[in-house]
């Protein structure tokens, strides 16, 4: 196998307080970082990049991270962090909401708005930090979810917490595209976690949530469908399209915006799947409803930053 197509974790590094706090904005996004005693302060962090997917393994001496509004202003407002604590303890606060983090404990926040973590111990955590598109929830209802404990010994949390620390382990050296598979699946898993908590906290006798879920579950099986339209949509469900469009526009998107979304993350996988390599870009587009090539290749750049060939040979490098 040709070196340059494994993904190989960076080594762990000794940092102090200065090297730390540069180091933590170079990984993730604008961010502060204080301690009380930064004469003390010791810290050691690792990690690796697939696409825009960051992994990074953390420990340190007592400190606060803080995301402020002066600091979004800087950047990287679209994405989330899953953090899950591996030892001590931590305190995560966003959009009103403490959590208390113990190990093996997860939770996620969202860079595009104010949060503090909160470390009054030595502490080692591990965290994923990803575009916000690739957990299929409108952005509304994993807003729900920020700042929310997820236990790491019971429910799907037992699962989801052991497979994203073996995906991350540094021991490994895989393939470009072994990484990318393992990776995209694990943050598949982090959905099902957050799909799961939305689904035990909505009201049984809510028919507009169940109605929602319903519909999102069979644009998710129809994808492949060239002619999937509002009209179809609201048709199998027995709605007009103007509650359809009100459903989605209560979700913070739209009708035609999901679809296209949810086709072009399927496609940007498959393109980077080894098992869909003798498959042309254009194929690949058709797989999933996009049957105009020449518009499929605009979206998707306009998208990802890469036009589709380039993205399938960045999976080879």
């Amino acid at each position: 196998m040709n070196p340059t197509s494994l993904v190989t974790p960076t080594a762990p590094t000794d940092l102090d307080y200065e090297a730390f706090r540069s180091t933590a904005v170079d990984q993730f996004v604008p961010l502060q970082v204080t301690s009380d005693r930064p004469d003390a302060f010791h810290g050691r962090m690792h990690g690796s990049v697939l696409d825009d997917v960051h992994v990074v393994d953390i420990g340190a001496t007592a400190h606060t991270v803080e995301r402020t509004p002066d600091l979004i202003a800087r950047g990287g407002a679209d994405r989330y962090k899953v953090t899950m604590q591996l030892a001590g303890r931590g305190l995560l606060v966003q959009d009103g909401r403490e959590a208390v983090l113990e190990p093996g404990d997860l939770a996620i926040y969202d860079t595009g708005r104010p949060y503090s973590l909160i470390f009054d111990e030595a502490t080692r955590i591990l965290v994923f930090m990803f575009p916000r598109r690739l957990v299929d929830l409108p952005v509304d209802s994993v807003g729900e979810l920020t700042s929310v404990r997820f236990p790491g010994d019971r429910g799907v949390g037992a699962i989801v917490g052991p497979l994203l620390r073996r995906t991350a382990d540094p021991a490994q050296q895989r393939s470009r595209a072994t990484a990318s598979r393992l990776t995209y699946g694990a943050l598949d898993f982090v959905t099902t976690l957050l799909s799961d908590e939305l689904d035990q906290r909505s009201d049984p006798r809510d028919p507009h949530a169940a109605l929602v879920r319903r519909i999102r579950a069979y644009i998710d099986d129809h994808l492949g469908d060239a002619d999937l339209d509002p009209g179809q949509i609201a048709s199998a469900h027995y709605i007009s399209t103007r509650h359809l469009h009100g459903l989605f526009q209560g979700q913070g998107t739209t009708v035609a915006a999901w679809i296209r979304s949810q086709r072009l993350e399927r496609c940007r996988r498959d393109l980077l799947d080894p098992v869909f390599a003798d498959r042309s870009v254009g194929a690949v587009a058709a797989r999933w409803g996009l049957h105009d090539a020449a518009h499929f290749s605009r979206i998707f750049k306009a998208t990802f930053g890469l036009a589709p060939s380039e993205h399938r040979q960045s999976a080879r490098r």
